[in-house]
């Protein structure tokens, strides 16, 4: 996409891994599947082609602002369903305009997909998690904001 933002797919059962430091690091991507054509439009649009068309935008794609009326604090709610296979959804409030980070992890503490990383307006936020690229297992989810931090666990079961 630019110097330092990238994903590499493979063949048909392989995940697709992303780059932010211009490919000095790599890590799954947390959706895709047999990934091989990606075709960037311009800076904002791109679309990959696998196993399923996926759409890439600079807008966040997968996070709905389910309400702008401001909660009283952040909260991370429990992801629903649990145990899910592959899709399950993840509700949060935040009660300030902050920076979101919302990532999930497996048993080993290894980062398995960013799900938020950007700043987003107060109010109460869903997010969907595609499990289709990982095993089955326990995985935790951990939202972390200026002055907040909470962890949950999730189970993928296939």
């Amino acid at each position: 996409m630019d110097e330092n933002t990238g994903w590499v797919g493979g063949h048909t059962g392989y995940p697709t891994y992303k780059t932010t430091n211009g490919g000095l690091q790599w890590q799954l991507a947390g959706w895709g599947i047999g990934v091989n054509r990606f075709r960037f439009l311009n800076d904002t649009l791109a679309y990959a082609v696998g196993d399923r068309v996926f759409k890439y935008s600079r807008e966040t794609v997968g996070i709905n602002l389910i309400s702008s009326e401001v909660p009283s604090s952040f909260q991370l709610h429990q992801n629903y369903p649990n145990p899910f296979n592959p899709v399950t959804f993840i509700n949060y409030e935040l009660p300030i305009t902050n920076y979101v980070s919302l990532k999930v992890f497996d048993m080993l503490g290894n980062e398995v997909a960013t799900l938020v990383n950007e700043k987003q307006n107060a109010g109460s936020y869903s997010v969907d998690f595609h499990g289709t690229s990982i095993s089955s297992g326990i995985y935790f989810y951990k939202l972390e904001t200026e002055g907040f931090i909470e962890t949950k666990r999730m189970i993928l079961l296939k």
